[in-house]
């Protein structure tokens, strides 16, 4: 079983650089999009039900921005639209669907890059979705949390930790934030398999930054402790360019095999 996490700075840019035919090469099993920027009726979905995917959207109330989507083979047996707060999910936010025995939760976390303000809201946010998800867990063990997290978790995860001490998506209090939710039950499947340092999701679209490789690790899958038996491989594959990020993979035994 697998499953790809992508922000894709915009669905229908990504599509004009050849994303479709890098999923069906790909050819995950479930697809997490983040950043799709599409309304309903924006988002083309027959390129992606030709090749046997059920799409699911959750786009945001003001249009080209955010939004979230799930791509999936086999049909959940529920989708969750947003998290049932008003503020985030008219940001699009939030998509969840739900299988026999794991759930896949797609997530696309504030930035706070733009000032005071985003920062501020992106701080309530941390703290809602983690309350959000303590009382998730308590009906759905199973989970995988994929998503842009806009968080680099530790040093390793940032090419010039010193320089950015103070910038947001490496702030001290967000670090902190990110440690004490894995510390509710969760596993950064990435480095679980590698410990590698120079392993990046998200480059700034500068002159040669991707090419020299100066990067930020935010893009991550999560999985619940319930279910880490079942990991079988992660990865970052940053061959594919269709935006600014590049996807992130988790390989699962099938949960209860």
């Amino acid at each position: 079983m697998k499953i790809i996490s992508y922000n894709v700075n915009g669905i229908r840019s990504a599509i004009s650089k050849g994303f479709v035919d890098w999923v069906k090469a790909a050819n995950p099993d479930v697809l997490c999009l983040q950043e799709i920027k599409a309304c309903v009726d924006k988002f083309d979905k027959a390129p992606f039900e030709e090749l046997g995917y059920k799409v699911y959207l959750h786009p945001a109330t003001k249009k080209g921005y955010s939004g979230v989507a799930i791509l999936s083979k086999a049909e959940p047996k529920n989708v969750c639209i947003g998290c049932g707060i008003e503020q985030y999910d008219q940001e699009g936010r939030v998509i969840r669907a739900d299988f026999d025995g794991y759930s896949v939760l797609n997530v696309y976390m504030p930035s706070g890059s733009s000032g005071e303000h985003r920062q501020a809201f992106k701080m309530e946010w941390l703290r809602d979705f983690q309350q959000y998800m303590q009382g998730l867990r308590q009906t759905v063990p199973g989970l995988v949390i994929c998503g842009d997290y806009n968080i680099c978790h530790q040093a390793i995860d940032i090419h010039n930790p010193k320089s950015n001490a103070k910038s947001s998506g490496f702030l001290p209090e967000e670090r902190n934030w990110f440690s004490g939710f894995l510390q509710d039950g969760y596993i950064d499947s990435f480095r679980h398999f590698n410990q590698e340092p120079h392993q990046y999701t998200w480059w700034s679209y500068r002159a040669n930054v991707r090419t020299k490789n100066l990067g930020w690790r935010i893009d991550y899958l999560l999985v619940s402790d319930h279910l880490k038996p079942f990991m079988k491989r992660a990865a970052i594959l940053p061959e594919a360019k269709h935006s600014d990020h590049c996807p992130v993979l988790l390989e699962m035994h099938p949960v209860g095999a």
